[in-house]
């Protein structure tokens, strides 16, 4: 299959003089997205010839822990619906929605 089109998403992180982030903007032109603020960014890379999965997980020294809780539980229900489309387990992705109600529960998180 030959690529027709390319498409590049782009973030920028600012950082202290400790290397800590202190802003993240991001910029994803098919999205109409240009230099948008962020406070927290997870991104997974399969690395296909190692079988393993890269990550960077980045936040600010802002970001304030009630919504870094909940990044976190909608970061987890949308796992459980990629995986779901990516592998049509219906099942495995209702224990993964199960489990992202007991955190939700667990951090008294309002929905």
């Amino acid at each position: 299959m030959a690529i027709k089109q390319t498409s590049k998403i782009e973030f920028t992180v600012g950082l202290d003089e400790n290397k800590i982030p202190e802003a993240i903007n991001w910029t994803a032109d098919d999205g109409n997205i240009a230099n948008e603020e962020a406070k927290a960014l997870m991104v997974s890379v399969w690395d296909t010839k190692t079988k393993d999965t890269l990550r960077m997980d980045l936040w600010t020294k802002d970001m304030p822990m009630d919504e870094m809780k909940q990044f976190f539980h909608q970061t987890l229900v949308s796992m459980a619906n990629t995986f779901e489309r990516a592998t049509g387990d219906d099942k495995m992705s209702a224990t993964m929605r199960d489990f992202c109600d007991y955190f939700a529960e667990k951090l008294e998180l309002k929905k």
